[in-house]
């Protein structure tokens, strides 16, 4: 079954410049619903609001971190099958360890291009 791409998108960054260029990459995949928020805090609150198929989200933020989000996310019933996708520059085994555990869907390291948000995400959700 094909992803539906008209499904809502929360990128979370509290870097403008990445909140644009994951923008224009979601766009060139099809993903036209996309929100931002600037930090986990933010993101937890439009997820109060709004349901999102998925979130991607990166790890070194305040005041609330992506992991910290990851695991707020899954301790809420509405959103804890909610495909996650931690975008970081954080390559340690044991932050990827921690993440796995806390129940993220995949993790990118930054930097990344199309080709490689393509195939994470189609490991999330099949064919895009």
């Amino acid at each position: 079954m094909a992803v539906d791409k008209s499904m809502n998108v929360l990128v979370v960054d509290d870097y403008k410049t990445m909140i644009r260029i994951m923008r224009g990459l979601l766009d060139q995949l099809g993903f036209k619903n996309v929100d931002d928020a600037v930090d986990g805090t933010t993101a937890l609150e439009m997820l109060k609001h709004k349901d999102y198929g998925l979130i991607l989200s990166d790890w070194n933020m305040q005041p609330m971190t992506g992991y910290e989000l990851l695991k707020a996310v899954r301790a809420e019933p509405r959103t804890k099958n909610t495909p996650f996708v931690m975008v970081t520059a954080e390559a340690k085994t044991e932050n990827v360890i921690a993440a796995r555990q806390a129940g993220v869907n995949n993790y990118i390291i930054k930097p990344f291009n199309l080709a490689v948000l393509k195939q994470k995400l189609t490991t999330v959700f099949g064919e895009l």
